[in-house]
């Protein structure tokens, strides 16, 4: 996923369809995790192979907290 404007549609709206979707705060709670986890960090992932910053295999490396900092300017604010 090179295109950055894609991308940005592929994070906020799910987000939004989650936010206006009047459901019982459990179900809330779990599509949130799901969003946050692995939709999330497939996109990103998926964003930094597309750009050649880590190999596909690597994506799961996401999971791991802090690690995706070092690529934060390159996934958000680069083409």
């Amino acid at each position: 996923m090179k295109n950055i404007i894609a991308f940005y549609i592929a994070i906020i709206l799910p987000f939004l369809v989650l936010i206006a979707k009047s459901a019982p705060p459990n179900w809330f709670v779990i599509l949130l995790l799901i969003y946050a986890i692995p939709y999330r960090t497939l996109i990103d992932g998926s964003r930094l192979a597309g750009k050649k910053l880590i190999k596909w295999n690597e994506i799961w490396k996401l999971l791991i907290p802090g690690w995706g900092r070092k690529y934060r300017k390159d996934l958000y604010f680069k083409r």
